[in-house]
Parts: structure tokens; sequence; C-alpha cells
């Protein structure tokens, strides 16, 4: 499995999927129960999905952190607010 494949693949999959593959992941590393290759091959998927997701999470931070700066009032120190 290359890289690039890899990359791609992980790429395509929605938020939900990727966090749900991972933890199967997780869970088959845990049993001891798969082979040595097949436990690299899945510690190498685990970690593309975890850099993927980790991403995604990044980005909508970032998102929220926009939005959140548009919804807060302008400081404008210009205005006169003491009453007179």
């Amino acid at each position: 499995m290359s890289e690039e494949v890899t990359a791609t693949e992980v790429g395509n999959l929605s938020f939900k999927e990727g966090l749900e593959e991972l933890a199967a992941i997780v869970r088959s590393l845990e049993s001891n129960q798969i082979e040595l290759e097949q436990s690299i091959e899945s510690y190498e998927r685990g970690v593309a999905l975890l850099a993927s997701l980790q991403k995604r999470l990044n980005e909508a931070q970032q998102k929220v952190t926009v939005l959140m700066g548009e919804l807060e009032p302008e400081n404008d120190d210009s205005i006169d607010t003491t009453l007179s």
C-alpha cells in the first residue's frame, strides 16, 4: 500500500467513516489476533487516518474561530457613549 494511495483513500472518507475505521483498527490491534504484517499495515493506515482527522478538526476549529470573530461586536472607540 503506497502512501499516496492511502492518503487519497483517506481523504475520500467522510469524517465519521474515518473515525469509525480508526476505531476498528485500534480494536483490531488491541485484540492481538492479526499477524505482524497485517498489524503493521493496519498501524500505517491508522496513522494516515489520524493525521487526516486531526487536519479536518483543525480546519473546522479555524472556521468556528472565524465565525465567532464575525459575531463579536466591533470595538469602535470613535463612538461617544457618555451621557452629556
